[in-house]
């Protein structure tokens, strides 16, 4: 029973529950990200490439095209693709990094931490221990 509360309060902590939200939002934040860079900015950037940005490919081996027009036995390594999730990636990275620089201003700034209280010195206690030591 023990591991069972150990397990429900750490399920519940604050922070445990704020990391879960987080990443859902996170996803569906991605799922924003991809269809910009799908919508606007991979259509300005097949511009200057005069294609679909996410269609750009190196293509190794040719394929052949059967009588439907569907190519097949084609190797190719598809860059424009792989173009668009890093132009995803930096997206999401830079606006979190935003969201976090936010949120680290707004927050208080600690006062720092009061001084321990000062004992007394050294010459105090050695003088404390001679008057004790004079009354017996």
């Amino acid at each position: 029973m023990g591991m069972l509360k150990e397990f429900k309060d750490f399920a519940v902590k604050g922070n445990l529950i704020d990391i879960a939200i987080g990443f859902v939002m996170g996803a569906a934040f991605k799922q924003v990200v991809t269809s910009f860079t799908g919508g606007v900015v991979s259509p300005l950037i097949g511009l200057v490439f005069k294609a679909d940005f996410r269609d750009l490919k190196y293509v190794v081996t040719e394929g052949v095209a059967d009588a439907t027009g569907k190519v097949t036995g084609e190797v190719a390594i598809l860059y424009g693709d792989f173009l668009t999730n890093v132009i995803d990636f930096i997206i999401v990275a830079f606006v979190m990094f935003m969201i976090i620089k936010g949120i680290n201003a707004t927050k208080k700034k600690e006062a720092p931490a009061p001084a321990p209280p000062a004992g007394p010195s050294q010459e105090d206690l050695l003088a404390e221990i001679r008057d004790l030591l004079a009354k017996k």
